[in-house]
């Protein structure tokens, strides 16, 4: 039984309300950037909203996700109570306050950078701090899982983490360590600017600690996408967990070559050397191997779930799975949108191909099919598990659930392939308004309506969402019993330290770093008269 069910239905509430926020800007900026939209007489408000999506989006939601069902996972895997419930609601305090505080700002107009910041633009300091306080909240959640699980290990010595367990502190380290980036380059470089103390920034600099930030954060909102592929998902559908050891080793693979990938999103900046983008680039293609190890691993479990209900013949276990439980439906659509999401990210990696494709609308479309795609629709699927143990209720509308997955899976290729075919045109990103009437860019008009069309399909399935989690809260009372996590074909009795620490992977992934920014990080702070003036955003 969960006994802190509160504290992890305000994340989740907390969670879903920006994003239901967020999105809706999402539709608005889709519209109004398309034929069927008007301009706008100030572009500057069309920043505004965009800045509040991403800095939501990237920062704010994902982050609630991860602690609401980690907090999740420590009691139920573990099966002991919540260590440190009171630093847990201060964690969740401290994210509220630094998400109203970088809000307000950017509402005024005083901070429209984007939640990639963009030096040498600068917003107003309180959106930085905000951002800061989100970041620091999360970190208590961090430190609450390494306590949590050292005091399991003092009354289980030498037993295997549950695989739950283990893959949520990875993700909780990887968080830990990729938010560095970030921090440094606010603390060092961005926010003494924004607050008068330096009225110049090394923006080359800036671009490079967030680049330590930008790419391995994606394998942070993975994280929880993740564990329910391994742990809800077989149990959902009636099977088992192919390999609990292939599991493991994908979390830590994670953990090793994540981090050390971001500067492939710097191959046109100039400050940074060939040689450091190619080895970027090069740990970018690793980081497939715990995709593609994942991959296999599932569809493995899924098989014996389907044979398990009887399933026959090479593909015919396929006709046996249950396609009407919202967890497989899930699944299969997140899988198909990674597969497409990460076909598109071996072409971001490459530099040759890179340069075809650099700041256009292709990568919009890659990263929200990755992130709103293949992430998103998975927390739907944690939210509607975990919901009847939340709530002592029943979610018992299946039919439209299953609506819900559909209509965000039909909405995300409708808004993301036509963003990767204008992409492949060149088109621009991060642009207010587009004049269809020019002859040169009037034949994108139609691929640019389908993804405005496919924004409002969206906005349909998360309102939908909405209602159905707020149905949930008034369903009749039901006793879903004890949360539970699916068990490996072979349970391990024991499992190898290897895999069953984190101190030689922790060790690796900060070894990583710092031989791959290092370097580029010192020389670029030894260079002098690489400073420039910064651009005050909402200045008079």
């Amino acid at each position: 039984m969960l006994a802190n069910r509160k504290l992890i239905l305000a994340h989740f509430w907390f969670a879903f309300a920006v994003f239901g926020i967020a999105l809706a800007l999402g539709a608005w900026q889709m519209f109004i950037r398309s034929p069927i939209g008007t301009w706008l007489s100030n572009p500057e408000l069309y920043y505004r909203s965009l800045t509040a999506h991403g800095t939501v989006m990237g920062y704010v939601f994902p982050t609630l996700v991860a602690m609401g069902f980690g907090y999740a996972i420590a009691e139920s895997a573990l099966e002991q109570r919540l260590v440190g419930v009171r630093w847990a609601w201060t964690g969740f305090w401290l994210i509220v306050a630094g998400s109203i505080m970088a809000v307000i700002p950017i509402a005024l107009g005083r901070a429209s950078v984007l939640y990639t910041f963009y030096p040498p633009l600068i917003g107003n300091v309180f959106y930085y701090l905000g951002v800061v306080l989100v970041v620091v909240g999360s970190w208590v959640w961090v430190a609450l899982m390494s306590i949590n699980l050292r005091v399991w290990r003092k009354a289980h010595p030498g037993a295997p983490v549950p695989l739950a367990m283990f893959a949520n502190v990875a993700g909780s380290y990887l968080w830990a360590w990729t938010a560095v980036g970030a921090a440094l380059e606010l603390l060092l470089q961005i926010i003494p600017v924004a607050a008068g103390l330096k009225s110049t920034i090394d923006a080359g600099l800036a671009r490079v600690f967030f680049s330590w930030t930008l790419h391995a954060i994606v394998y942070f909102w993975l994280m929880p996408t993740y564990i329910a592929y391994y742990t809800i998902v077989p149990r959902a559908i009636g099977g088992r967990v192919y390999s609990d050891t292939m599991a493991r080793i994908s979390f830590i693979l994670f953990l090793v070559v994540a981090m050390p990938i971001g500067m492939h999103h710097t191959f046109a900046d100039p400050q940074v050397g060939a040689g450091f983008k190619f080895i970027h680039s090069a740990f970018t293609a690793l980081v497939a191997l715990p995709t593609l190890l994942t991959v296999f691993t599932i569809c493995a479990s899924v098989e014996i779930a389907a044979r398990l209900r009887g399933g026959r013949g090479l593909f015919g276990w396929i006709r046996a799975l249950p396609w009407d439980n919202p967890m497989m439906l899930a699944l299969a659509f997140s899988f198909v949108m990674l597969g497409f999401g990460g076909a598109g990210g071996l072409i971001n990696m490459s530099y040759q191909l890179d340069a075809s494709i650099h700041n256009t609308q292709w990568i919009t479309g890659h990263f929200h099919l990755i992130f709103g795609g293949a992430i998103v629709i998975m927390y739907f699927a944690i939210a509607y598990d975990l919901w009847p143990h939340l709530t002592g209720r029943e979610l018992i509308d299946l039919r439209l659930i299953r609506t819900q997955l559909w209509l965000w899976f039909v909405g995300m290729m409708v808004t993301t392939f036509p963003w990767h075919w204008v992409g492949i045109l060149g088109m621009p990103r991060r642009m207010a308004y587009f004049d269809f009437a020019d002859p040169a860019i009037s034949p994108q008009a139609l691929s640019v309506t389908l993804s405005a069309i496919g924004g409002f399909i969206l906005l349909t399935s998360g309102i939908l969402f909405l209602v159905i989690l707020a149905r949930g809260m008034r369903a009749p009372q039901a006793d879903a019993g004890p949360y539970r996590f699916a068990l490996a074909v072979h349970q391990p009795a024991t499992v190898p330290v290897a895999l069953n620490t984190y101190a030689l992977w922790v060790g690796l992934m900060i070894a990583l770093t710092l031989t791959n920014y290092g370097y580029p990080i010192l020389t670029l702070a030894l260079n002098e008269g690489t400073s420039v003036p910064a651009v005050y955003v909402g200045a008079q």
